[in-house]
């Protein structure tokens, strides 16, 4: 579930640390010596242009003159810290930690820092050429086998590995329904995992498959257009709702409208069909 941030790239992570941090001195009565106000965003657009361009020594070069820029800002910031009221000291005292972290992050650390307002979005490899990453948070879809129903949508927090992500799905499952599944198909991801009181089928079993699971194990692929539908009618592809707390109702919400369209779409069919009888019950008579 990708959530409502630009691409993070270094110049622009550090044009916004050095805009939030001018705009929260002003905020709080701080007097800077330099805002770099004009500077920083031309040697942002500059930095974007010598990539472009393929002019890497360039572009490194102005992106370490920007990072020296967003260290002076933020030094000033902190050497006035004291002067802010409480809650003020607060805010100020976050903002300079978040910005200590993009200032100080590598191209190839771990637990890096992809948006200064949303500090829990985590970088998810999809592997894909048209989206090789994506920027947002883990989510575990659960639906009943035969009608597709959505029985649990539940954010990931941390980007875990796939199999250990079933137990806590299946446990929003039974806490939302008040039924306990017996049974779980799931995709090659899973493959290894044991849940006590829980059968798991995965496609690649040949021991014990009868025909009937079979089948059922290929009808788990009923599950992608749901995916597919909620990103795309659902709004599950961008999530607007801030925190680790708005990317857990988010995904519930995308579930439940899932399964109010799917309902309304029989009810549409449904009053069809009667009107379609009625009317042909009235040519007859």
């Amino acid at each position: 579930m990708p959530k409502a941030i630009a691409h993070p790239t270094d110049s622009r992570l550090l044009e916004r640390c050095c805009e939030h941090l001018v705009k929260a001195a002003a905020r709080h009565g701080l007097k800077l010596r330099q805002n770099y106000n004009r500077e920083a965003p031309r040697l942002a657009v500059q930095i974007g242009r010598y990539a472009h361009a393929k002019q890497y020594k360039r572009m490194r070069k102005s992106l370490r003159t920007l990072r020296s820029r967003v260290g002076r800002v933020m030094r000033d910031v902190q050497r006035q810290v004291d002067r802010a009221s409480d809650s003020g000291r607060v805010a100020l005292l976050g903002l300079i930690a978040r910005t200590k972290r993009i200032l100080a992050q590598k191209p190839k650390d771990k637990n890096k820092l992809y948006a200064l307002h949303a500090p829990e979005v985590e970088c998810l490899a999809k592997g894909k050429i048209r989206t090789p990453y994506e920027f947002g948070v883990k989510v575990s879809i659960t639906t009943t086998h035969k009608e597709g129903l959505v029985v649990g949508a539940r954010s990931m927090s941390g980007n875990p590995y796939d199999g250990h992500t079933l137990a806590e799905a299946l446990e929003q499952a039974a806490i939302l329904s008040d039924v306990s599944p017996e049974v779980a198909i799931v995709d090659r991801g899973y493959k290894g995992v044991a849940i006590d009181g829980v059968k798991i089928y995965h496609p690649g079993l040949r021991r014990g498959i009868t025909r009937g699971l079979r089948a059922m194990i290929r009808r788990r692929s009923a599950i992608e257009p749901a995916i597919g539908h909620m990103k795309t009618d659902g709004k599950l592809d961008r999530n607007w709702l801030k925190g680790a707390l708005g990317d857990a109702m988010h995904a519930v919400l995308c579930g439940a409208g899932h399964n109010l369209r799917m309902i309304l779409r029989k009810l549409r069919f449904f009053y069809a069909f009667m009107l379609a009888l009625l009317l042909n019950s009235a040519v007859h008579m």
